[in-house]
């Protein structure tokens, strides 16, 4: 990786390589990466290698800063400190992040004109772009933001799928950069697949040998920003509510949800099934969605009665990127 100071190059490299080549790496390394090495080159420009001073002084929290913010920024300074650990290059007292915030905001509920205005903008968007990045944008946005809307799929495990990753044939997604390394699988409703079949064939024609399914070129991928900013562009453009491309992940929930009442003793499987298609590692994180459902806590105590308090427990909520 360019730009990084001789005395850590090959260490921060090495680490590099190693994320990469299993399967962890993710292209926010790499900017922080470059800030944690300028860092470093600016308050110890005579020690070389990695210090613990260095590791302690970039992983204290600024009052400044959020819990969420400081966890975002130390957590590739955090792994790396762990991976020099591991190998014996360096022995450091590896920082603990601060504890996460209890998200305490309510999802948008999406209604069908909002769905309508949003992916209506999404369709027309940048028709007539003769650039290869341009038609590729205008392609992959109608593609991606329908795939969260049906899926439940995470914004992040959306970006980073690989084409290896996708099965066109039987209409099925590996989910291998997930939140915690949580390997999972999704079945695509037809109609995606058809949509996703369609968009592959386009996109060969312009990258034939890309290396992520949504890319922006042969071996490149949206970033974080660029798809939270387009989902503000196309949103704001037809609504006047406000919401995020997250917000589809619990829209899916919650939609899926409403669908297992009346369905009897099937209900636990069917949660069971819902919880592992979106890459819950406890089904304790797919309850939270109960509180989000217009009703269903009275059809639960219904369904359930004496157990309806021992099903319901007080869940902090962590769903995040």
């Amino acid at each position: 990786m360019s730009g990084l100071h001789s005395t850590r190059k090959e260490m921060l490299e090495s680490f590099i390589r190693f994320r990469k080549a299993s399967g962890l790496w993710n292209e926010d390394y790499a900017s922080r990466l470059r800030r944690f090495d300028s860092y470093c080159t600016h308050y110890y420009p005579d020690i070389s290698g990695v210090s613990q001073e260095m590791i302690d002084g970039w992983c204290r929290q600024k009052e400044s800063e959020t819990c969420s913010s400081c966890r975002a920024r130390i957590y590739t300074v955090i792994n790396l400190a762990r991976y020099l650990n591991a190998r014996d290059i360096v022995h450091l007292n590896v920082p603990l992040a601060p504890k996460a915030e209890p998200r305490t905001s309510i999802p948008h509920a999406f209604t069908q004109k909002e769905l309508n205005n949003f992916f209506h903008e999404c369709d027309h968007y940048n028709l007539f772009a003769r650039s290869k990045s341009g038609r590729c944008k205008s392609m992959t946005f109608p593609v991606f933001f329908r795939l969260l809307y049906s899926s439940g799929i995470r914004p992040n495990e959306a970006r980073m799928l690989r084409v290896s990753d996708v099965d066109l044939q039987h209409g099925t997604i590996s989910i291998c950069h997930s939140k915690g390394n949580w390997q999972h699988y999704i079945s695509l409703h037809d109609s995606m697949l058809l949509l996703m079949q369609k968009y592959d064939e386009a996109v060969r024609e312009i990258h034939p040998d890309r290396m992520y399914f949504f890319t922006t070129g042969e071996n490149t991928i949206y970033n974080k920003r660029t798809i939270s900013n387009f989902f503000r562009r196309f949103w704001d453009a037809g609504n006047t509510s406000y919401a995020v491309d997250y917000d589809f992940r619990h829209n899916y929930a919650i939609a899926n949800i409403n669908r297992l009442t009346g369905t009897g003793m099937e209900f636990n499987d069917k949660m069971l099934c819902l919880s592992k298609s979106m890459g819950h590692a406890m089904l304790e994180s797919t309850k939270y969605y109960y509180s989000l459902v217009p009703g269903m806590a009275d059809i639960l105590k219904e369904y359930t009665e004496d157990g309806f308090n021992d099903l319901l427990p007080e869940v902090a909520y962590e769903e995040s990127e």
